[in-house]
């Protein structure tokens, strides 16, 4: 292991921004096995990540609402309301973040797997987005963490030096990803 870090690559959502469902359904459903039905059956992850990967929000909605009509109008509020799914910036993270910068020691770069059509509201509302030298968006790229090409793209475009390099993720899967191309992973527990 290298004794010296160049480079930190940080994921977003929930690392530097706190993102979760619950802040929209828990307000539409009267029950948690309702809202917990909702996430396994038809608002799934997995689901989620397909837009994460490209797919369109539209596309993807109406493919729901057409499968579980009875279920519409949640389907409807999960990207209908997604910026309400925005809890705000975790700040000790942010601080984190701020301090580095401030030293200028290290290189800081962003890799999240993010809707290409909902990153701009996180652009336009958390400044210290714009922190960083780069952000690899897996919306954009059309594929998602922890598929090996994403740490690709991220370690060609920026021209990383993996072996220099740490990767911060909540999802310790994603994190040992990182490991694919030779980037050491850090799982995300707290600030």
């Amino acid at each position: 292991m290298p004794t010296h870090i160049e480079t930190i690559v940080f994921d977003l959502g929930g690392v530097l921004i706190d993102w979760n469902p619950d802040y929209v359904f828990d307000k539409l459903f009267d029950s948690e096995d309702r809202k917990r039905y909702f996430y396994e059956y038809i608002c799934t992850h997995e689901w989620n990540l397909q837009q994460d990967a490209g797919r369109s929000l539209a596309e993807a909605t109406e493919e729901r609402v057409k499968l579980f009509p009875d279920w519409e109008g949640p389907i409807r509020a999960f990207y209908g309301r997604w910026e309400e799914m925005l809890g705000g910036p975790i700040h000790d993270s942010v601080e984190v973040l701020r301090r580095l910068k401030e030293k200028g020691q290290h290189r800081l770069l962003a890799l999240t797997n993010w809707s290409a059509e909902t990153f701009p509201v996180a652009l336009g509302r958390y400044e210290f987005l714009h922190w960083f030298e780069g952000i690899v968006v897996s919306g954009t790229e059309g594929v998602i963490k922890p598929e090996r090409r994403i740490y690709e793209i991220l370690v060609d475009r920026y021209e990383v030096k993996p072996e220099t390099a740490i990767f911060i993720d909540d999802n310790k899967a994603n994190a040992e990803a990182a490991g694919q191309v030779g980037i050491r992973g850090v799982h995300f527990k707290s600030p």
